[in-house]
């Protein structure tokens, strides 16, 4: 009898640690697979990063200009849907910048211009007619002259200019097959996934409506941000997941619609990553505005942040429901529901109202390596700057590192508990000056400083060795390249014709992805779009 009840208390105890190691090591559906991902620069005309070789995809909305009048005072413009000028009043013209670039980071050479309708195409900055024919200009460009304007003077209300194109030298006879900078396509081979936060112009948009939405045809993708076919085509070409942030004003048939053109054109073997906007949590946007009114409006709660984060919950499960329908289950979709990593308690708000996580993959943050420096409290402006680099980045490495990778683990916890992955939707380092400190100008070039120092990239490897430790799956960094300033350090590269190898930063997400077994294009350097220096 003695000898059962031991063999029965023997076998109770095993059950208990078989079950406890089993708890503590992630089902095959959740095991963690950290990889690289990267949100592009959005669109906008001083965009560095040069993705498409027509030029004027990027380019800024047409600005009104009349004789003797001041810059940009010209009549109020009449447009057609797609945003060309259908016509022009007398002593008026409309223009708008292109490659506002410095120093000869873009291509220089003869450009291509073409265009339909009838009417008259001149030049100033940068750019110089070279010659024209019927519908077909080229353009000599000097890139180390700055950026360029194109000037519309004439257009013929009957059949107006339209479709403009400002090809980079060599694309005439390729742009229509492949609309992607050669060098642009190889850096990002490999990568994990696209996310398209800023090149959907995601934040604050004020889109709503199918309508609404970005156009192959339209005149720039600078106002309502990158059509969805062409971000189909880049994930396909790169064989990478993309990652797809619904505005937060989108009805529901805008969601359907999207998802459709994602289900007919995305190659079948890639998956899907799907949010609701963008840091809807982050009272500095107005999604997170919007939110908190719609879930006070319906009732969720009465403080504005927490209706915000029960709206964000609510109306995540609504947006991912449709997604199911369309894609005809979730087994290519990746869920994301998204919260603030300095504060695990806005996650835990998040995924259990509503039981949102059982309808979700994903917990995503982003753990930001952070200093904040503000014109007072403890590190007050005045003081940092008169730090030595070495110092401020012994104080990245002593503070900021440890903060981020407690916040990781804080939420890692969080994303266990409801058995979700733990995703970055935004990664990296965050240095910066804020709330007037970001004027400092001794301030941003010790940022800046930093930021090149060869210790940021040793500060990003234990950086990306803390996310793979704690259980991270997918981090997508932040960002991909752009030209430093006082708001920030964010992209790997300032310039699409920087040498990565002279990056720290750029080097060791690089070298950490090759470590996962990603096919990155590194060490080799891409091709560079720049003939201008």
């Amino acid at each position: 009898m003695n000898r059962y009840r031991i063999f029965r208390r023997a076998c109770a105890l095993l059950v208990v640690v078989i079950g406890v190691i089993g708890a503590s090591i992630p089902s095959a559906a959740n095991a963690a697979e950290p990889r690289l991902g990267i949100n592009l620069a959005g669109p906008a005309d001083w965009n560095t990063e040069l993705p498409f070789v027509d030029v004027f995809r990027f380019s800024r909305t047409w600005i009104s200009q009349r004789r003797g009048e001041a810059w940009g005072k010209g009549p109020d413009l009449k447009l057609d849907e797609n945003g060309w000028v259908m016509q022009l009043e007398s002593g008026c013209w409309a223009e708008t910048p292109l490659c506002t670039l410095p120093d000869g980071h873009y291509p220089s050479g003869k450009y291509t211009v073409l265009y339909e309708g009838e009417g008259t195409i001149e030049f100033w900055g940068a750019a110089a007619v070279a010659s024209r024919d019927p519908n077909r200009i080229l353009i000599d460009v000097d890139s180390r002259k700055g950026g360029f304007f194109l000037r519309l003077t004439k257009t013929n209300p009957n059949n107006y200019v339209r479709n403009i194109r400002v090809l980079m030298p060599g694309a005439e006879t390729t742009y229509r097959e492949n609309p992607w900078n050669q060098g642009f396509l190889e850096r990002w081979q490999g990568i994990a996934c696209l996310r398209y936060m800023d090149f959907m112009e995601t934040n604050n948009s004020p889109i709503s409506t199918w309508n609404e939405r970005s156009r192959l045809e339209d005149a720039t993708w600078t106002r309502h941000g990158v059509p969805a076919e062409v971000m189909i085509d880049l994930a396909n070409r790169l064989q990478a997941d993309p990652w797809f942030c619904m505005p937060h004003k989108a009805d529901d048939e805008y969601v359907r619609n999207f998802a459709k053109q994602v289900h007919e054109k995305l190659s079948p073997q890639l998956k899907v990553y799907v949010e609701y906007s963008n840091e809807v949590w982050n009272s500095q946007f107005s999604q997170n505005r919007y939110a908190g009114e719609q879930g006070r409006t319906l009732g969720l709660a009465d403080k504005p942040w927490e209706a915000a984060w029960r709206y964000t919950a609510m109306r995540s499960i609504e947006i991912f429901k449709i997604w199911e329908e369309v894609f005809g289950g979730a087994e290519r979709l990746v869920r994301v529901l998204p919260s603030q990593a300095a504060n695990s308690y806005i996650a835990e708000q998040i995924l259990s109202f509503r039981d949102a996580y059982q309808h979700a993959d994903a917990l995503a943050i982003a753990p930001y390596v952070s200093f904040n420096v503000r014109p007072d409290g403890d590190l007050p402006a005045s003081q940092v700057t008169e730090w030595p680099v070495d110092q401020l980045l012994d104080h990245v490495e002593t503070r900021a590192l440890p903060d981020a990778t407690k916040w990781i683990e804080q939420n890692k916890q969080v994303a266990d508990k409801y058995k979700l992955k733990l995703i970055a939707y935004e990664a990296g380092q965050h240095l910066v000056g804020i709330q007037g400190a970001e004027n400092n100008e001794r301030l941003t070039r010790l940022l800046h400083e930093a930021n090149a120092h060869r210790r940021m990239g040793e500060i990003y490897a234990t950086y990306l060795e803390a996310w793979e430790r704690q259980g991270g799956d997918l981090l997508c960094h932040f960002s991909s390249v752009g030209q430093w300033s006082k708001y920030g350090s964010w992209g790997l590269l300032q310039f699409a014709d920087d040498p990565p190898e002279a990056s720290p930063k750029f080097a060791a997400v690089m070298q950490w992805a090759k470590s996962k077994g990603q096919s990155v294009h590194w060490p080799a350097s891409p091709s560079t779009p720049s003939q201008g220096r």
